[in-house]
């Protein structure tokens, strides 16, 4: 059996390299490329001791906890206790997901006759499983897992960081009531020019119990100003809360949304709820967010605005009907 000895080095220089790397990342740790070269070629030079006989002592349990610890060490310093403890559970965690994330996938590849091949019965009745996955396999599933492994943490931190912006949306027409989850958008300044009332979007099919029929294919083809021309042949009980108001969109001229003015929005984001009366609520005929955990997006002026009822979360309204996001 021939054995490269300096493409096993380099190999574990790579991925011990993306382990620190990925470590670095999630722990939003100062990344310095020479300590963490250095600590991920103390961690490969680990492995080629494993075939030098002699320092066959080396690999015990203790021995790699003790090198772990070095390798933390080196890449990212000591800095406090704390914070040494959690750089480690981040290190073993991906750890963990890389080498589980490699055996889920080679099993996965497997047909059931390789399956059966690599188990073993022992005498006393029990199970042993041998385990042979190749080298490239390994070297580069790696790198595929810790590439997901980065974009499942990445997709989750940013849908918890847009959580905080996230809250209860209830508009009030008439005694009727439309509840839905919106996000609060710091940056949307989208307001009538003449009465300077801010206006908070939804997507249309929420109303689909009071629009007519045809009114959100109209809209998903961006023709609200027809619509308004049209309402004498359309028996619609709010033509009077109708507005048009104008707006440049992002790479585009200006263009209409129609928006409806409704008797109150109350808006309950984390233990504060706000209660708007000047609002206008724009109607959108697509989707404002592709995996639909938001169907409004609020005004920052509705939650802000000194005419606007802040009270506690406790505080609620008894809709006569609801139509849930």
């Amino acid at each position: 059996m021939v054995v490269y000895i300096d493409l096993i080095f380099i190999t574990n220089l790579l991925i011990d390299g993306a382990l620190l790397w990925l470590t670095a990342w999630i722990r939003k740790q100062r990344l310095r490329w020479w300590r963490i070269t250095v600590s991920a070629a103390v961690g490969a030079l680990y492995v080629v001791m494993m075939f030098l006989p002699e320092l066959s002592f080396m690999y015990t349990f203790i021995v790699k906890f003790a090198l772990s610890l070095l390798m933390l060490w080196i890449a990212f310093g000591f800095g406090s206790l704390q914070n040494y403890i959690r750089n480690m559970g981040a290190f073993y965690m991906i750890n963990f997901a890389a080498a589980g994330g490699i055996i889920g996938i080679h099993y996965l590849l497997q047909n059931t006759g390789e399956i059966f091949n690599g188990i073993w019965y022992t005498a006393s009745g029990g199970l042993s499983f041998e385990l042979k996955i190749g080298f490239w396999f390994t070297f580069i599933m790696c790198f595929v897992v810790l590439l997901w492994f980065k974009f499942v943490y990445s997709t989750r931190r940013k849908l918890e960081s847009r959580q905080e912006y996230m809250g209860e949306v209830d508009v009030e027409i008439a005694g009727y009531h439309i509840s839905c989850t919106g996000l609060l958008d710091t940056g949307n300044q989208l307001s009538d020019p003449l009465t300077r009332t801010p206006v908070m979007v939804m997507e249309a099919s929420l109303w689909t119990e009071k629009l007519p029929a045809t009114w959100l294919e109209r809209l998903s083809e961006g023709e609200p100003d027809k619509l308004v021309l049209e309402l004498d042949e359309t028996d619609f009980e709010w033509r009077d809360r109708l507005r048009l108001v104008p707006y440049r969109g992002v790479n585009r001229g200006s263009a209409f949304m129609l928006a409806i003015k409704p008797d109150a929005v109350e808006i309950r984001i984390g233990d504060q709820t706000s209660r708007a009366v000047k609002v206008l609520i724009g109607l959108d005929g697509g989707k404002l967010c592709g995996d639909g955990s938001y169907q409004a997006i609020i005004h920052p002026d509705l939650v802000q605005e000194p005419g606007s009822v802040t009270t506690s979360v406790k505080a609620s309204v008894a809709p006569s009907s609801t139509i849930s996001s």
